[in-house]
């Protein structure tokens, strides 16, 4: 009886596979002596770098100050290329407008519609903006971009000093309309 040739083929590369994976004296062949570096300690330094969580009320926000004056001319060289002449948005999405659209059946969200909190959109521009260099701009600089696009919001006026302690005094407009879980 013969076997056809996919059977033969198959055997064949099983046989083979196998005997590749055989060493001399039938023993496991031993782990690479170095790795990727995967599961290393980050170092304090490391570690501090990461450890930029800000919370609703304003735990962890940082030392530093920003006027509205001061985020035109910050928002003016690093934001306006993406989100537009006064946050009107293009090619990026817009930050202001929108307020009470949230219910209709075309909702804008933007900064002064739909961020419930003042301290979680500092937190967020921190973190990610502009998009070409995250984390690159100074605290200074977005506290003064935060109140500049809370003003252009009509959140805060003009004379507005954001800080550690006065941001987290700002009532956004959609502040009530999250389920706060922490509450229950």
């Amino acid at each position: 009886m013969s076997l056809p040739k996919k059977s033969i083929s198959a055997s064949l590369v099983t046989v083979m596979l196998v005997a590749g994976c055989a060493t001399p004296d039938n023993t496991a062949p031993s782990a690479p002596t170095r790795g990727p570096n995967l599961g290393a300690t980050p170092s304090a330094a490391q570690l501090a770098a990461m450890d930029t969580s800000i919370t609703p009320n304003g735990a962890g926000l940082p030392a530093g100050s920003g006027t509205v004056a001061q985020g035109a001319k910050v928002y003016a060289a690093k934001c306006e290329t993406c989100h537009g002449p006064k946050g009107v948005g293009k090619p990026a999405d817009a930050l202001v407008g929108g307020i009470g659209s949230l219910a209709s059946g075309k909702p804008v969200r933007t900064v002064g519609s739909y961020w419930p909190y003042a301290t979680t959109f500092f937190d967020y521009v921190r973190r990610a903006m502009p998009t070409n260099a995250p984390q690159t701009l100074s605290n200074d600089e977005v506290y003064a971009v935060t109140a500049y696009v809370l003003n252009l919001n009509g959140i805060v006026p003009e004379s507005a000093v954001r800080n550690a302690q006065t941001l987290p005094q700002v009532k956004m407009p959609n502040r009530d309309g999250f389920i706060d879980y922490s509450k229950k």
